[in-house]
Formats: C-alpha cells, sequence, structure tokens
C-alpha cells in the first residue's frame, strides 16, 4: 500500500479523497492555486504545494508541476479527483513514466474512452447499444447544419473532450445549430485544448442513467448498479439518486453486462462510469464513459456500503477486488443534491464571495452525508467551478430518502452568496419528482419561465404567519425581562391568577396578545392603492392572530378559526439563522432572519417575508411612505460577477429583442446576454477583458 498520495484537485474532491486517505493510515499532499491558499483541502491534508496563479491553466492544469510537486514532497501516487487531468492520457503517461502510480485507468483506457467518438466506435465493436449519429469531428457551421439535416432535428453537438456540460448544445433548427456549434467548439477550445465537435440524435424524453464500474488488474470487473442522474439543468446534474426509480431488474441487469463488456474490451482497471440515455420505452443507448470517478459517486457508496476511493486506491496498489457480482445487492434508496452557488431566483446566474455563514446540517452516518471543501468564512472563487457541497441522504425506501433531503436542505444554511438550496427544496417535493417521472427536461419543462417563489406555494402559509407571530411575542417578552430591575425570569414567575395555578401551568407576565402579520402581497396592494391616491385605510391588510405563552417554550396561536400549539426548540437562541418548531407533532425546520422590522422565513423552497405588528399600531401601517424603485431599463447590468469576454453591438446601433449583446464567463460557462427589447445604444461603458461585478454597468441605450 502507498504510503504517501497527492491529490491532483481542488474542493470538495480534495478533501473527499483526504478523508479516505487518513482512515486508510495513507499521508496527503495537497496542490492548490494562490488563489486556494486558504482553502479547506489546503488545511486538511499533511502537505500542500503551491502550484501556479488562480486560473486553472496555470496551475491544476499544469502537469508538469503537479509532477515537480511529486518529486519534492515524495508523494508515490496520484489521485486525480474529477475536472481537471482526471481523464488526461498524458497526464497520467507522464506519471507512469516517472514512476508514480496514477490512481485511475490506464493511459490506453483513457485514450480509448476518454475521447466520446472513438469510445462510440469501441462501444459498437463490444456489442453496446449506440445512438445514430456522425461520429467523426465536423468542420464547420455549414457541415453541422447538413449533417443535422441528415440525422433529422433535434440534434445534439458536443465537443470530443468535453464533459461536465461543457461544450454541449441541443439544436432544433438550422440557426441553434450554427450557433451551437461555434458556442461548443470555443467551450472546448477554452476547456480542454481540444475543439473538436461531432453530433448525434437527441432521443425525445430521454432520461440519463448510468452504470458504475470498477475493474481490477486481475481482470476482474463488477457493476455496481445504477444512478439517475435526468435532473439536469443546462445539461448539468442537479440531483442524482440511486437506484432509479424507472429501471427494472431485467434492464439493471442488461445495462451492467453491456457497461462490463466494454469495460473488458479496453481492459479498464479502476472505478468508471458508463453513461446511457434511455427513452421513454426502457430502450438505452451508450453515451460515453467516464474515465474517473463520478461527482455523484456518494449514493452508489450508500447503496453498496462501499467506499469507491478506497477501491481506487487498492485496485491502484495492485490489489484484486474483494468483492464478486453475486456479493452485490441494493440496499435502500439514496439521493444527492448538489448545491451550487448560484442564485435560482435570478436564472441561476453565479454568485461569487465570501461564505458569511456556512451551516450544512448534522451528519447521520447511514441517513445525511456532507461532501464540501468550503468553511464559514472562506470564499467562492469566480475562477473554479460552482459546487459549493454534495448533500446525500439515504433511507430504506425512495420516499424515506427524500423525506430526510427535505429536512436536511431545510437546515441548510447559506449567506453571504446564493445558493441554489430553495430550488432543491423545490424539486423534492414537487409531485412529478416525487413520482419518479422524470426526464433531462424536467427542469426545462416544469420551470418554463425560471424560478420563483410563486412557483412553489407553500403547502401551509398560514402556519408560517403564526410562527412569526409568536416569534414576535417571544422577542417582546425577552425585551421585557431585560427591563432594568426586573430579574431574570420574572415574566414566566408571575402567576397572579387561580386559573393559571389550576391548570398546571405558569401564565405569562402580560395577558395574551394580539398581532396583524402583513406579507409582501399585502405591502403590494398597498402601494398600489397609495399610488393610484386612495385612501388605504379603506382595505383591509394582514392576517390577525392572537398568541398565548403556555410555557418559555410552548405558544398557543390562533386566528380566526385556526389554532395551533407551537413548540420551540429549548436550545433556539435569538440571532439563530436554523429555527427547529414541533406542530401537531410534526417537526419543521425551518430558517428565520430579521431584514430590519421584516422576518424572512425559508421553509420547503418556499420564502415568506412578513411584517408582524401590534394590533394597535396595524391599522398606522396604512400610512407609511412607499419608496420608489429606480428605473434602470435604459441600461444593461450584469447580473452576475464575471469576465466580459464579448461585446456585440457598437453605439449607434440598433438592436431587436432577442440579439446577442454580450458574453461573459463564469465558473467556466459563457452566459450570453440578449436584448429584452427593441432599442439603440448609447454607449458602452466596459470594454471586452474586464472583471465585472454584479449590477455593473456594461451598455446604456437610448
Amino acid at each position: 500500500m502507498f504510503r504517501k498520495i497527492l491529490i491532483a484537485n481542488r474542493g470538495e474532491i480534495a478533501c473527499r479523497v483526504i478523508k479516505t486517505a487518513r482512515k486508510m493510515g495513507i499521508q496527503t499532499v495537497a496542490v492548490y492555486s494562490e488563489a486556494d491558499a486558504r482553502a479547506l483541502h489546503v488545511e486538511m491534508a499533511d502537505e500542500a504545494v503551491c502550484i501556479g496563479p488562480a486560473p486553472a491553466r496555470d496551475s491544476y492544469l499544469r502537469a508538469e508541476k503537479i509532477l515537480e510537486a511529486c518529486r519534492q514532497t515524495g508523494a508515490e501516487a496520484v489521485h486525480p479527483g474529477y475536472g481537471f487531468l482526471s481523464e488526461n492520457e498524458a497526464f497520467a503517461e507522464m506519471l507512469e513514466a516517472n514512476g508514480i502510480v496514477f490512481i485511475g485507468p490506464k493511459p490506453a483506457a483513457i485514450a480509448a474512452m476518454g475521447d466520446k467518438i472513438a469510445s462510440k466506435k469501441l462501444a459498437q465493436q463490444a456489442g453496446v447499444n449506440t445512438i445514430p449519429g456522425y461520429t467523426d469531428p465536423v468542420e464547420s457551421a455549414d457541415a453541422a447544419v447538413a449533417i443535422a439535416r441528415e440525422i433529422g432535428y433535434p440534434v445534439m453537438i458536443k465537443a470530443s473532450a468535453g464533459g461536465g456540460g461543457k461544450g454541449l448544445r441541443v439544436a432544433r433548427n438550422d440557426d441553434e445549430c450554427r450557433e451551437g456549434f461555434e458556442s461548443c467548439r470555443n467551450e472546448a477550445r477554452n476547456a480542454f485544448g481540444d475543439d473538436r465537435v461531432f453530433i448525434e440524435k437527441f432521443v425525445e424524453e430521454p432520461r440519463h442513467i448510468e452504470i458504475q464500474v470498477l475493474g481490477d488488474a486481475h481482470g476482474n470487473i463488477v457493476y455496481l448498479f445504477e444512478r439517475e442522474c435526468s435532473i439536469q439543468r443546462r445539461h448539468q446534474k442537479v440531483v442524482e439518486e440511486a437506484p432509479s426509480p424507472f429501471v427494472t431488474p431485467e434492464m439493471r441487469r442488461a445495462m451492467g453486462e453491456q457497461a462490463v463488456a466494454l469495460a473488458r474490451a479496453v481492459g479498464y482497471q479502476s472505478a468508471g462510469t458508463v453513461e446511457f440515455v434511455v427513452g421513454k420505452d426502457r430502450s438505452f443507448y451508450f453515451l460515453e464513459m467516464n474515465t474517473r470517478l463520478q461527482v455523484e459517486h456518494p449514493v452508489t457508496e450508500m447503496i453498496t456500503g462501499l467506499d469507491l476511493v478506497e477501491q481506487m486506491i487498492r485496485v491502484a496498489a495492485g490489489e484484486p477486488l474483494s468483492i464478486r457480482q453475486e456479493d452485490l445487492a441494493i440496499r435502500g434508496w439514496a439521493i444527492e443534491c448538489r448545491i451550487n452557488a448560484e442564485d435560482p431566483f435570478r436564472g441561476f446566474l453565479p454568485s461569487t464571495g465570501r461564505l458569511v455563514t456556512f451551516q450544512p446540517p448534522e451528519e447521520v452516518p447511514g441517513a445525511v452525508r456532507v461532501d464540501t471543501g468550503v468553511y464559514e468564512g472562506g470564499e467562492i472563487s469566480m475562477h473554479y467551478d460552482s459546487m459549493i457541497a454534495k448533500l446525500i441522504t439515504h433511507g430504506a425506501t425512495r420516499d424515506e430518502a427524500i423525506a430526510r433531503m427535505q429536512e436536511a436542505l431545510d437546515g441548510f444554511v447559506i449567506r453571504g452568496i446564493a445558493s441554489n438550496i430553495p430550488f432543491q427544496a423545490a424539486l423534492m417535493q414537487h409531485p412529478r419528482f416525487r413520482a419518479g417521472r422524470l426526464t433531462t427536461a424536467f427542469i426545462a419543462e416544469e420551470f418554463p419561465d425560471g424560478f420563483s417563489a410563486d412557483a412553489v406555494p407553500h403547502e401551509d402559509p398560514l402556519l408560517l404567519k403564526l410562527i412569526c407571530a409568536a416569534l414576535t411575542y417571544r422577542e417582546e417578552a425577552r425585551a421585557g425581562e431585560m427591563r432594568p430591575g426586573r430579574p431574570a425570569g420574572a415574566w414566566y414567575e408571575v402567576a397572579a391568577n387561580q386559573n393559571a395555578a389550576a391548570r398546571g401551568t405558569l401564565r405569562p407576565y402580560a395577558a395574551p396578545r394580539q398581532y396583524v402579520v402583513f406579507d409582501e402581497r399585502d405591502e403590494a396592494r398597498r402601494a398600489e392603492t397609495v399610488k393610484a391616491g386612495e385612501d388605504p385605510r379603506a382595505l383591509t391588510f394582514g392576517t390577525s392572530a392572537e398568541v398565548e405563552a403556555l410555557t418559555p417554550n410552548r405558544y398557543a396561536v390562533r386566528s380566526g378559526e385556526r389554532s395551533v400549539e407551537i413548540d420551540f426548540d429549548p436550545n433556539w437562541r435569538f440571532g439563530s439563522i436554523r429555527l427547529t418548531v414541533t406542530v401537531a407533532d410534526e417537526k419543521l425546520v425551518l430558517q428565520v432572519e430579521r431584514e430590519g422590522v421584516w422576518y424572512r422565513v425559508h421553509h420547503r423552497g418556499s420564502q415568506l417575508r412578513a411584517l408582524v405588528l401590534p394590533a394597535h399600531a396595524a391599522p398606522l401601517y396604512a400610512h407609511m411612505p412607499v419608496k420608489e424603485a429606480p428605473d434602470l431599463s435604459k441600461y444593461l447590468l450584469s447580473p452576475m460577477p464575471g469576465l466580459l469576454r464579448e461585446v456585440a453591438v457598437a453605439v449607434g446601433q440598433a438592436v431587436k429583442a432577442g440579439e446577442r449583446l454580450v458574453v461573459i464567463e463564469a465558473m467556466k460557462m459563457e452566459n450570453i446576454l440578449r436584448a429584452e427589447r427593441d432599442g439603440i445604444v448609447k454607449a458602452i461603458h466596459a470594454e471586452p477583458g474586464a472583471s465585472l461585478a454584479v449590477d455593473e454597468i456594461i451598455l446604456e441605450f437610448e
């Protein structure tokens, strides 16, 4: 077994590998860019070596610098993680030539399977089902259109060296084909240094299902069942689960045997993944083989009990597999949500900056797992991908795994940057997801206009308002306890009336209190009334609520015919964002924080912004002034931090709605901003090459 290994990666996967190496008694070496000097993987490793500036091309993609780090530290082997150099056969060959073990497949297998064109031809020879298409590199946009017409739209345009959603577009007509071809080539050239592109038929209503394989140097190869990866956005996976709710035992066996046949054809040694696109008739076709560890490997680990990183290390050290196919069985159900630095309420635009608050849910062995490479106070950089963490839950059934995921997402607190947690929480309760009716177009079909809180109405919005009323009562009680001259706890020590004593319950210092809870809809109605010059007192705003404290942590709240008792977690303290309450024996995990005098409550993908006022003060709310929003309609603002790659218009140019204006690169992805309406460009405020901040002005229109 190795004494010391180097991890040629960063972030979550580097931390993941370090944990297993530590468990195996192996010392670890981290490499890092200047931007990652304070990263978590650097802190966790036994040693760390800086390998260059922030851009990946100057650090994590510099094979010679990683080799030098191995020599400097005496590392005997290198685990590449995923991305970067993980599927680069030249890197594996270089290590091998220098007596350093590559913890992954042999260079020949990487070369054969890492190239999508070559791998498809090999799959056909191995008897694996393949999709109709044109497997030779396409030379021009005109050639792409001609091929697409021959195959028949829709088609998928893919970079041969692509991966992780980079260099991939779906085209449904000639215009989309031309633009997609150019974008694929550009992304592939920038990300992989290889701009070869090919085209294949796009399967309608497709599912993305993959088979995990594991092989050793002694000819043993097994498949570790399937993962359902159909929930995708912009061709990047968002939710993964194992097993798939769609796959039958017969289908599982057929897909697994084909995956093993392909792996055997190239003498595969290590963990790898054979990806299939599956039609609604359960026909399946080879998509590609990833000759590395997958991001979503934890769900397979949860249902098999295997540590895939450990298996990779043992195989690389020459050990035979300790398991046979007949030893493997599916145990329960696992789901993984990718927690990304992106704002779902702004079209999933990338979000970078400081993690002011980072409080993942508590890990529970066999039930809740958090894989991450960040920490509170750390920074999410624009130079790398958007992943903050992976949240994985396991249960005896799919419903149990989903329920655990819902609770874990509700309690996952991230502040300082935006995250996709609200969207993930909404997905977990979506009827179509719960039913397992998934396709790769799920998000596009179910959220065609993007994601908003209104798209996922809370199942019990009144309950959230009543919780806010109870919180206000609790705040007022605490303020009362803190008055000068009043002993601590006096609020609950007054038991003046005999009814309270008879009930055996100490009554609060104050009598039950009346409140009115306003939400943003009330605010919108009030603003419209004021703008129209009408008297807002003529309207009825808000929800009335009466609150009474039964104990220091239990409150009775009544509103109309609704009456509930709310139990607060006794360990909760003011200022803590995560709040656990129990209502009618059901535990709810919420995120609650103050925004001035307003509450903002997050639960199950929805948000409530509420203002709670004493009943006697509520009528005065109607007279509050309405703040006008500034008019920004004449400006194009950067919706994200990033690098301005292209300005496609000039001063004085007339543009039409939908026309391409600028291209911004952020987190390794190109984002095209288009005109929302017709107009004339008055001024250009940022030139190509500029680093943009959120809401920075790029263009101005007349």
